[in-house]
């Protein structure tokens, strides 16, 4: 529809190159503290495909769990680790024998061990005084040395710790041949300004290569991790999607697109598989990404306003900094209230509707007049108004739903009768399904039959609001005969009806597209 390979932007031309060509280090902990977000519990065979997919994404490190927790933890960071994966795999244990020789146990050669050096951690959590805190650091990272592995150590709560007690303890796991040394900011507490200070003072004190771990509890993770490089650090502790406790941890995919745009530097990541990974990581660990994420949110190529669409289809660059493609999406605009003629006319030349000035003045007028209503203009609604308007039977919906019902219960298997219309003729169909929303689905496929060949290939359940009466929102992916993949959207209280409606929207938009680009 509109062309989105552009040049960088003139903002971006104007930041002066850093001058390291040295790559940064991901290190990514979506399986470790990723996992530990609440409400969150994956078990160990997906743990192993989310680890294949971040190391096709082209992480540098995965922090694959944390061996002493669970027997299914362990086995499933031993299965990782004989995945034979390009990505280093690490292991998180305390600074205690028992938790190092699970990470030994399960044939890792690269251990993440860590204590904690804030006072506020020494004393109410570890009752244990500095001197101890020390001998116990610097114990543990001679143990793991001396059986072999690699050994990167964190100070938990660096960013609240004594300064002095800080360089002290990372001088002696130094002294003691740590490979790697991590600044975690345990609670978000930070700032960039903070952490720049602490990475160049620590980096001068050790000579260490130096990782950011930065949580985002103030918003600021994305921002301090970035300060952290510029400061002289190698590597970036970072999930996918923001995952991690409380308000997450730094997100690898605003991480990794600031890192190259904004700030011209190099890394491993192949960033036309964010969108994929992230959908993949959100998908099976349940935990749903806001619509207004940065990078891979649902809207963040989303445009309805008219001034908005304009500006995209005249020039991408006006309002998205850089390339849907780039991440693996693609741009998409949205008919309602907002929208403007150049947005509408973009949609309908997509499918290869060309209205005139007052055909196309009218057009959106009414889907305005809808949207004003509070209703949600989908696209085979749009193109169903411009037929209606340039009296071109060919956009007219050919599916439209009348009645369906659902019989469900905890001793009756889920039953749905199905009432359509097409081109103005009655179809009556009933499907058992596993649940209420399976059984109506399949009734609508069983009528559709090769009128829509279609199947679906992704559906997706998301709330958008809490209690027992929560707005729903219904994301529903199919695949028509051909391999096109069409996608449609229903939201409100009841699932089922979403559903229903989503899959409606779907098949019409298949059958549209059929419609205006059939040779007839």
């Amino acid at each position: 529809m509109v062309k989105s390979s552009r040049p960088q932007t003139q903002e971006q031309k104007k930041i002066p190159a850093n001058n390291s060509d040295e790559k940064v280090r991901i290190f990514d902990t979506t399986l470790r503290d990723g996992e530990q977000s609440p409400g969150i519990s994956i078990t160990p065979e997906q743990k192993i495909q989310i680890a294949i997919k971040l190391d096709e994404l082209g992480v540098d490190a995965i922090e694959a769990g944390f061996p002493i927790v669970s027997h299914g933890e362990a086995h499933a960071i031993k299965t990782i680790v004989k995945q034979g994966l390009r990505a280093e795999i690490c292991g998180l244990a305390r600074t205690v024998q028992s938790d190092i020789d699970a990470a030994i146990a399960c044939d890792l050669n690269y251990v993440h061990t860590f204590i904690a050096t804030s006072d506020i951690h020494m004393k109410d959590k570890l009752k244990m005084s500095r001197k101890q805190v020390l001998e116990k650091a610097v114990w543990a990272v001679d143990y793991a040395k001396k059986h072999g592995m690699q050994v990167e150590f964190s100070a938990e709560d660096a960013t609240r710790s004594d300064r002095p007690f800080l360089m002290q303890v990372f001088q002696a796991v130094s002294a003691a041949h740590a490979d790697r040394l991590d600044i975690p900011d345990t609670v978000g507490y930070a700032t960039p300004e903070y952490i720049s200070s602490l990475v160049r003072d620590i980096r001068a004190a050790t000579g260490l290569p130096i990782s950011m771990h930065c949580h985002d509890d103030f918003g600021l993770a994305v921002a301090n991790s970035i300060a952290g490089i510029n400061a002289g650090a190698s590597c970036a502790h970072v999930t996918i999607n923001g995952l991690g406790e409380r308000a997450g941890n730094a997100s690898l995919e605003e991480f990794v697109m600031a890192l190259q745009c904004l700030y011209r530097r190099k890394h491993n990541i192949k960033t036309t598989l964010l969108y994929e990974t992230s959908k993949f990581v959100s998908n099976t660990m349940g935990i749903v990404v806001q619509p207004n994420k940065a990078i891979i949110g649902e809207n963040a190529f989303g445009h309805e306003s008219g001034i908005h669409t304009h500006g995209i289809i005249n020039n991408p660059l006006t309002y998205e900094p850089i390339s849907p493609e780039l991440v693996g999406r693609k741009r998409w605009l949205q008919a309602g209230k907002h929208a403007g003629a150049h947005g509408i006319r973009a949609m309908l030349e997509d499918f290869g509707v060309k209205p005139t000035e007052e055909q196309l003045r009218l057009i959106v007028e009414k889907q305005k007049n809808l949207a004003d209503k509070g209703k949600a203009i989908t696209t085979s609604e749009l193109l169903s108004i411009a037929g209606e308007i340039m009296h071109n039977a060919k956009l007219e919906e050919k599916f439209k739903l009348y009645d369906f019902h659902i019989v469900t219960g905890m001793s009756i298997i889920p039953t749905a009768v199905v009432r359509l219309n097409i081109d103005g003729k009655d179809f009556i169909a009933s499907e058992i399904g596993v649940g209420p929303v399976d059984a109506a689905l399949k009734a609508i496929q069983k009528i559709a039959g090769e009128m829509a060949n279609v199947k679906i290939r992704e559906y997706r359940l998301d709330s958008i609001t809490g209690g027992s009466d929560a707005l729903a929102e219904v994301s529903i992916k199919v695949e028509d005969k051909t391999g096109n993949v069409v996608s449609a959207r229903k939201s409100g209280e009841d699932v089922v009806v979403a559903s229903v409606q989503a899959m409606m929207d779907a098949i019409n938009k298949v059958l549209l597209r059929e419609a205006l680009y059939s040779k007839s």
